[in-house]
């Protein structure tokens, strides 16, 4: 059995589409998987991500968290280790981490985790930074999901033969077949959403939090706005600076153009209605919404941060600018939405990316492998 760990709150982020996909793609392997997430007690969002599970046919079972000083976790996990017999404890942040050390005093089992990022800047991340990374030191099995993260880890003294770089990925199944595909126009898909179908529509989705900078984008398409160019700008996903940001906006008098949705469950409808996607991040891992809008054949434009480097070669299937160089990212833009065939040609190579580099059954064999190799030894 394998016991996938996380403290999540709301509907959770990124790593969910991660974490919820895995169960299924272990059975073939003999795997049992279970993914047992701490979060606060009568989270609302909690309930959504129940359903999300049940839609990928993820078994999650929810424990109440209290907070740090909250043991009742402690002897949760424990008791469900020893009646789902885990073999294997995989987490996925620092608590969880934390935990896998304390659990396997009380359950013989092995350790392994999964860093998905650093990113996230508060006044206790620090705090928690640190403490993840001093965890990981003592973990059998490091899985990084980009080479930049691989390399951080080195850094914190974890040993080289336990790392190893396992990049986020997509079900193709499901891309060729079943959600990921695209189903009309982007011209008809602007018009049952609600869009102007004769304005180029600029997609952004994320946590809203300062390390996403939307605040700049805002800025950006706000001078390409006032430059003359006829375009909209929808960013989905709720978080702590959506206050703050809708304030931008107001104030920029762009409340008719520039368009906060908040949380939306219809992602891949939203994708099929853009013209082209950006990623105006000063910090991530390798975010699972670039791999999302390439497959829908989205052309795409990204800050060069992390593992994106990796995914989209600039030029080829996207375009990369600078972290923070907003002037970088408005000439992008702006060339980009100036030039239809070369938004065609982005989004047919970058569909092909995803097609032949970032289809999870092969992400899952690796993982497999690790889980495979730690059993055997």
């Amino acid at each position: 059995m394998i016991l996938h760990t996380r403290v999540v709150s709301g509907r959770g982020g990124g790593p969910e589409k991660t974490i919820l996909n895995s169960p299924r793609f272990l059975v073939p392997f003999g795997y049992d998987a279970l993914c047992a997430y701490m979060h606060p007690p009568a989270d609302p969002g909690f309930e959504e991500l129940r359903q999300k599970a049940r839609a990928v046919d993820a078994p999650l079972e929810g424990i109440e968290d209290r907070g740090p000083l909250d043991w009742r976790v402690v002897r949760r996990m424990v008791r469900l280790c020893r009646d789902r017999e885990v073999t294997i404890w995989h987490g996925h942040d620092y608590k969880s981490n934390a935990l896998g050390l304390l659990v396997r005093r009380f359950w013989p089992m092995r350790l392994v985790t999964t860093v998905h990022g650093w990113v996230k800047f508060t006044r206790r991340t620090p705090l928690y930074y640190w403490i993840d990374r001093l965890c990981l030191r003592y973990y059998e099995a490091v899985i990084c999901v980009s080479e930049d993260l691989y390399r951080r880890c080195l850094e914190c003294k974890v040993p080289a033969e336990r790392c190893t770089v396992i990049e986020n990925a997509i079900d193709i199944a499901e891309f060729n077949t079943g959600q990921f595909t695209r189903r009309e126009s982007i011209r008809r898909a602007k018009h049952r959403l609600g869009f102007n179908p004769d304005r180029l529509l600029i997609g952004a989705i994320g946590r809203l939090s300062d390390e996403k900078n939307f605040d700049g984008l805002v800025r950006v398409v706000d001078r390409l706005i006032e430059a003359g160019l006829d375009l909209e700008l929808i960013v989905a996903v709720e978080g702590d600076q959506q206050e703050a940001l809708q304030t931008v906006v107001k104030l920029l008098g762009r409340e008719d153009r520039i368009r906060l949705l908040g949380y939306r469950s219809d992602t891949i409808d939203l994708y099929q209605a853009m013209d082209l996607f950006v990623l105006s991040s000063l910090r991530e891992g390798l975010p699972n919404v670039l791999l999302e809008a390439m497959a829908m054949e989205v052309p795409v434009i990204s800050t060069r941060v992390a593992g994106v480097p990796g995914l989209i070669t600039d030029e080829v299937n996207g375009l990369l600018v600078e972290p923070g160089d907003t002037d970088s990212l408005g000439q992008c833009l702006r060339r980009l939405l100036e030039d239809a065939p070369l938004r065609n040609k982005l989004a047919a190579v970058g569909r092909r990316t995803i097609e032949e580099s970032y289809d999870f059954n092969p992400r899952m064999e690796k993982v497999r492998a690790v889980y495979n190799r730690l059993l055997e030894n």
